[in-house]
Parts: C-alpha cells; structure tokens; sequence
C-alpha cells in the first residue's frame, strides 16, 4: 500500500510541477461513536459497549492547466477492538482530462474508490474495491485501491478502463469484536492462487449509457477476487484460525434501471468463474438482484416523500454460496424497505429496512435516522435487530450481536 501512496504523489507532483495552483480545499469530517448490544456476548472478552472516533478528511488541489489532486484519507480509533483501529487511504489520485476527437477523456492514477451499481440490499457488480467490514457490517464502506482509470465518453456513452494492483484484504473483528466468527480470521497470513499475490495486474472495463428511461452498464473483471474463501489452520500459538484465501476470478456483470414515472425498476446479474465456494471447491455461478422502488410525493399534503423498495436476492450456489454482507447471505432472500425524508432544512431522513431468507428462518431488521443539527453538526442513530438467525445460517454464532449505534458528526 505504501508503494501506491507514493505512486500516486509522484504522478502528482510530476503532471503539476510549475503550475499554478488556482484552486484549493480542505474539508472534513470528525465523528463520535457509540455503540451498544443489549444481549449478552457469546464469547470470553467481548463488550456490551464500544466507543470510536473516526476522522475524515479531503483535500482538493487544482492546478491553472485543468489537473487535479484529491487527497483522502480515513483514521479510526476504537477502544474496545483493536483491529477497528485502523488508517487508510480512501482517495489519493491526480486527475488530467481532455477531448479525443470530440469525445471527453479523464485519466485518473492512485488511489481510488469506484462504486457500481443500483439495488439497494447489496451491490453485486461492484469489484473494484475491497469491504472494510469493520467499518459496518453491512459492507457499505470501502478500502482505497491503486489504480490506473481511464474514461472515454460522448453521445455514444461512457467507456472505463482499471488497471489495477496491490489486492487489498478484507478487514474482520479480532477477539473482543461483535458480529465475529466464533474461530478468529487470520489477518497476515494471507493466501493467493497467484504467484505474484497481491501484486498480481487486475484488469477491469464497463460500458455504460442511457437508452431513453433505461440506464444501462456492462462490465467485466479479470483478477484477485475481493471475496476470500476461509480455510481452517492452526495459528502461531497453536489455536484455530480461519485463513482468507483470494482465487483468481473473471467477472461479467449486467446493472440497468428503468425509471418509469415514480417506479424505479432495478437489476444486477453477474455470472462469474474461478471462483470457491463455502466448501472451498471451484463452482462457477450466476447471481442476482431484482426490484423495484415506488416514491410517494407529498405525503398526506407535507413536503415530505416516501419511498418503498422491495427486492429479491439469488445465488445459484444455495447454501454453499460465500456471504456477501452481514449478517445475512443472501443466497434466497428478499429485502424490504421505506426511506421518508422530511425534505427539511435540517435533511432529516428516516429508513425502516427487513431482510430475510426465504427458506430459513433468518429475519434482520434495520433502523436509521439522520438529522443536520446545524451548518456544522448532525446526529445519526441507527439499530440493527436480528430477529432472528436460523441454526443453521453462516451467522448463526452472531445471534446476540444486535445493535444499537449513535454518531455525533462535526463537519469541517
């Protein structure tokens, strides 16, 4: 990773060297947060409460030619579990752009974070980077990642292109952390089916274009997996651990969205091959999420809007299918949920959510709110029940780490 901060900052000083800086700006974020299990710990160590600070922060530097340099890094202190304590580098990239015979192209080289997709309960297309499961649960945040991206666009659509290196693990609880395997996951020795390992070159390239109300992306991936398969083995003191092991993999993904008046109608696919399964056999498969989104405008005559969503989760590979997010694994399972916003000064937003597993009986409930307390300050509040875990689920040794979580956030 080391390597790839430096690569990023000599690009950026090579491409702005002698320019004139002509715009600047630094801005941020510090939080405070709380959280609380209300059950009791299964395991020796852990806590009923955890509190964190987290610090983020964004510089952006322009220079008189066009370029830029956007700078972001993330720093978290937790006093319960030290594996959340962690930094890193969310963005660190110089930006040029241009125009090739009437088509805009940018050049971004760094550190990067790219987001695809369009369902709401998981993002199966979305590869590039690495979960930072300790962050959330959920997987929604995610860890830097070096990388060459171009982009071609015109009235055409848009074409990118990822090169990129250095694979990044998936971050996991360590011993007194909730929402943990009941056998530690190993986070040094890591396992690769390349000889290069972490350096191996993945490559990676999406098309994507609007067809009228249809919004239309294609991609595919040929690289380290982001997913690791666990192995049993015995650690440096002799216990058990879990070790990550990363497959090489190629990915083919579909996400398109049909907006029909106040319908939003949403799909992900991908088929993919390379690929171990929970049983750690090679399984090539398909998986999918599909569904729709219906907003309510001016609710009972307020400015408020409310919107629902429902969604169906797929994984050909069934019970052997490698979890995607926690604590559910979304093998057959369906997704509801309603999103009022207030449409207030101060941003207020309520989200109700419930996941469950069709043929188990797994059922997770999810609870936010969020509000601007002023031009500096917000407050957000969220819980995470899990109502209830099948025995036989993957998560099943988490069963008594619901959740309820309070972030204080002061804005720089």
């Amino acid at each position: 990773m080391r390597s790839g901060i430096v690569w990023a900052l000599v690009l950026g000083w090579t491409a702005g060297v002698n320019a004139e800086i002509v715009y600047s700006d630094f801005s941020g974020s510090l939080d405070l947060e709380g959280r609380w299990f209300p059950d009791t710990a299964l395991y020796p160590g852990q806590d009923s409460n955890a509190a964190s600070f987290a610090a983020n922060a964004r510089l952006y530097v322009e220079s008189a030619g066009g370029g830029s340099f956007t700078l972001a890094p993330f720093l978290r202190y937790d006093d319960t579990d030290p594996r959340r304590t962690h930094f890193d580098l969310r963005e660190a990239y110089f930006l040029l752009f241009g125009d090739m015979g009437g088509n805009a192209w940018e050049l971004r080289a760094g550190v990067g974070q790219v987001f695809w997709g369009v369902t709401e309960s998981q993002h199966l297309v979305d590869i590039l980077n690495q979960v930072d499961l300790i962050e959330h649960p959920t997987g929604e945040a995610k860890l830097g990642q070096p990388m060459v991206h171009f982009t071609l666009a015109g009235d055409w659509g848009s074409l990118e292109g990822f090169a990129l290196t250095y694979h990044r693990p998936r971050t996991f609880p360590g011993q007194p952390g909730r929402l943990r395997t009941p056998v530690i996951v190993d986070d040094e020795n890591i396992l690769y089916e390349s000889s290069a390992e972490h350096w191996h070159l993945d490559l990676a390239a999406r098309y994507s274009q609007s067809f009228g109300p249809v919004d239309l992306g294609l991609s595919v991936f040929d690289g380290t997996s982001r997913e690791p398969a666990a192995i049993l083995d015995a650690g440096s003191d002799g216990v058990p651990v879990l070790i990550q092991q990363y497959g090489q993999i190629r990915q083919f993904g579909l996400d398109a969205q049909l907006t029909a008046g106040a319908w939003l109608f949403k799909l992900e696919a991908i088929h993919r091959t390379g690929e171990r399964n929970l049983l750690g056999i090679d399984d090539d498969y398909a998986a999918a999420a599909v569904g729709g989104e219906y907003a309510f405008y001016s609710v009972f005559g307020s400015a408020m809007d409310l919107s629902v969503v429902g969604e169906w989760n797929y994984d050909a590979r069934g019970d052997n299918a490698l979890p995607r997010r926690q604590p559910i694994t979304m093998q057959d399972d369906y997704f509801l949920g309603a999103r009022l916003g207030f449409n207030d000064v101060q941003g207020t937003e309520i989200k109700l959510s419930l996941m469950g597993d069709r043929q188990r009986s797994t059922r997770v409930l999810g609870a936010e709110f969020s509000r601007r307390l002023n031009d500096r300050w917000s407050l957000q509040a969220e819980a995470i029940e899990l109502l209830k875990i099948d025995p036989v689920d993957l998560y099943y040794p988490a069963r008594q780490d619901s959740f309820v979580q309070v972030t204080l956030r002061y804005f720089y």
